[in-house]
């Protein structure tokens, strides 16, 4: 008897274990793990609604920015399977993927891997197995289909038809003005801030365009949705440069649309800033699916599935929340003009702590203004760039209190100069070629000081 339990042990230990159902759910939940570009082994969860003698279609989700983990696009997931479709959702890679370096090859490969692993499993239809790419995901889906015919059709939300640095300019310079931001402080993030970390290669894949991929997809059908609030991308535009690239392909199976009460994510909102109902993800609500929005992506992907792909057809487009402006030139003068500035305003306490020699009173003032006004002239918007427009708060007079400090030390930078040169004028005649070096540095800064300040809007309201 004792031999026959070891025995049956060791034989359950050695079958796959069955498939997983949660507690109160009628979608069958299954484990894997496949290999990514580079190897990396990536996590993800399989969902369908059970056993089928007829192949169904199968679909791979693809997150938005950051590591998004499955967690986040549960709800759609779940949305595709009960619909028939078989879902994958994978752990976002974090490999090789942060703040400051993106690689939409890595992704597309990764996408690519997940897509091959759901077409070689048994009830997926290996012919009708199509991406769904959520924001970043808007442009990995297509660079994905336009790699490999693995991929039968494409889906997109909130996808973007402009670069990433654009978008996210507009995306910044749309919640600032949520938060109540206006003048010079909005003009700075999109124009000179921008051009600033492009040239700094602080955003990664800024300047990829995703116009030459989509002119690229000749016949894999596609269904590109924005909410009807997106805030995040310009909905209306982006709409417009879909349909326009992907005509240019011949693609006779686009489909536009927009989802009637979404946000960026399609998900319910009352203006795009906020979610309603949905569940918590790193304490904020996600917000639940909009009701027409799981409709209309199932219904689509079904017929797609049925050889029946929808013929192109364009939604109207709702009001966008403000125009998209393109992003200057990247210019080497953007963070070289910056850099000279604290080279200059730094020399003259430099030399004097090296020299210990006398420095005027309004010089020493100079230097340390202009230190402090240019460095915070850069971290100011920069900090909304790497944080978010949360990083604006508190807005006093439609700016965020620290530009406001910025711009009275820019007012101060030129009294001071102003100064400055008075007393080395009055004092001209007591003053040897040292005493007469020493300052020129700040001074030569603080001249230079005044159009860059124009530029940057420091000395603008």
């Amino acid at each position: 008897m004792l031999a026959a339990l070891i025995w049956a042990a060791t034989i359950a230990l050695l079958l796959p274990a069955p498939a997983a159902r949660a507690a109160g759910d009628d979608l069958v939940h299954e484990e894997v793990t496949f290999r990514g570009s580079g190897g990396l082994v990536l996590h993800g969860t399989v969902l369908s609604n059970g056993a089928t003698h007829t192949p169904r279609p199968g679909i791979v989700l693809l997150g938005g920015s950051g590591p998004g983990p499955r967690v986040e696009y549960r709800q759609e997931a779940e949305a595709f399977a009960r619909a028939g479709i078989t879902t994958l959702v994978y752990d976002k890679r974090t490999v090789q993927y942060s703040t400051l370096h993106r690689d939409f090859g890595l992704l597309t490969e990764d996408a690519l891997a997940a897509v091959r692993l759901l077409r070689d499993r048994s009830g997926v239809d290996r012919h009708h197995v199509g991406l769904w790419g959520f924001s970043e995901g808007g442009w990995v889906a297509p660079l994905a289909a336009s790699r490999s015919s693995d991929v039968a059709f494409v889906v997109t939300i909130g996808g973007s038809g402009y670069s990433p640095l654009r978008t996210q300019a507009w995306n910044l310079t749309t919640h600032l003005r949520h938060r109540n931001v206006t003048g010079s402080f909005e003009r700075t993030v999109s124009g000179p801030m921008a051009q600033f970390i492009d040239a700094a290669g602080l955003f990664p894949t800024a300047d990829y365009d995703p116009v030459p991929v989509l002119e690229s997809l000749h016949r894999t059908p596609v269904l590109a949705l924005w909410g009807q609030y997106d805030n995040q991308v310009p909905p209306r535009e982006s709409a417009r440069i879909f349909q326009r690239a992907l005509a240019r392909a011949g693609n006779e199976h686009v489909v536009t649309r927009f989802v009637t009460g979404g946000a960026h994510n399609g998900h319910r909102t009352t203006d795009g800033f906020d979610r309603i109902g949905g569940p918590l993800f790193h304490g904020k609500r996600l917000g639940q699916l909009a009701p027409d929005y799981a409709e209309t992506m199932t219904s689509w992907i079904r017929a797609v599935a049925a050889g029946h792909p929808p013929a192109s057809s364009a939604a109207p487009a709702p009001r966008q929340a403000a125009p998209s402006t393109p992003v200057p030139s990247r210019t080497p003068f953007a963070w070289l003009a910056p850099a000279l500035l604290l080279l200059g305003f730094a020399a003259c306490p430099v030399t004097a702590v090296l020299r210990r020699g006398p420095v005027m009173r309004p010089i020493r003032w100079l230097s340390g203004l202009g230190l402090v006004a240019v460095v915070g002239a850069v971290a100011c918007p920069l900090a909304v760039f790497a944080i978010g427009d949360g990083a604006a708060a508190p807005v006093v007079y439609g700016r965020p209190a620290g530009w406001l400090v910025v711009q009275v030390l820019g007012v101060a930078v030129v009294a001071t100069a102003c100064m400055a040169m008075t007393a080395l004028w009055r004092a001209r005649r007591t003053l040897d070629r040292v005493a007469w070096l020493r300052p020129a540095p700040a001074i030569l800064a603080a001249v230079g000081f005044v159009p860059w300040a124009l530029w940057w809007g420091v000395l603008r309201p």
